[in-house]
């Protein structure tokens, strides 16, 4: 109840918002090229790095997930580790054996198909990320936006992460936060967020990242 009531008497300018994102706005664009050059230059294998990362962060913290992608990758445990194998090394992740199942899981089906020309076969970043949470076990519709976002591809899409929604609720784009967002509650607050993102002129791969960062206080992925 606290924590609501703290909700309800908070708010969140636009103008409050353009403060915090010019002096921030060049690293969010630094960032944003990396996550292009991602879809240009890696291999099916660096990207299915990146669904890894993806998989892992549901209610786990983005640097503690992306630390243990590298310790699977150093250790050469994603493309062959069992799930067992890949849970032990989950540290600190929560869910750790049901991620390191999704893990394996995601692994089988791309040996069979390629990741890129899948993806490729999509005419926008919305049909891919259908895809996605149809097909790959683990990947709700923020996991799958979050993961054609880093990997370059899905810009225009909401990461409807918590601190996300507690944000849009601060600015007035929502009323409050749901707790777990249904498919069409997920596309509507979507296309709310599209439409601040619109009016405020931050364009919505920025506002993600600006939010995020509101946050967490980096700009990371």
């Amino acid at each position: 109840m606290q924590m609501n009531s703290q909700m309800e008497s908070e708010t969140l300018g636009v103008e409050d918002l353009m403060d915090l994102y010019l002096p921030v706005k060049p690293l969010i664009e630094e960032r944003l090229q990396d996550f292009a050059r991602i879809w240009e230059t890696a291999s099916d294998e660096e990207l299915f790095r990146e669904l890894v990362f993806c998989l892992l962060t549901p209610q786990s913290k983005a640097r503690t997930c992306w630390r243990a992608v590298e310790r699977l990758d150093r250790k050469c445990m994603i493309s062959q580790a069992g799930p067992e194998e890949i849970t032990l090394e989950l540290v600190g992740v929560r869910f750790n054996q049901r991620k390191g199942e999704y893990i394996c899981l995601a692994r089988s089906m791309f040996s069979s198909i390629s990741l890129r020309d899948t993806l490729a076969t999509f005419s926008g970043a919305a049909a891919a990320r259908e895809w996605l949470v149809q097909n790959v076990k683990g990947l709700g519709y923020k996991e799958a936006s979050h993961f054609l976002r880093n990997i370059g591809l899905g810009g225009e899409l909401a990461i409807l992460d918590r601190h996300i929604l507690k944000n849009l609720a601060l600015l007035g784009v929502i009323d409050e936060p749901p707790s777990s967002p249904t498919k069409k509650m997920y596309l509507e607050i979507e296309r709310k967020m599209t439409a601040f993102s619109s009016q405020s002129k931050i364009p919505m791969a920025h506002l993600d990242l600006l939010l995020w960062y509101k946050e967490a206080g980096e700009v990371f992925k």
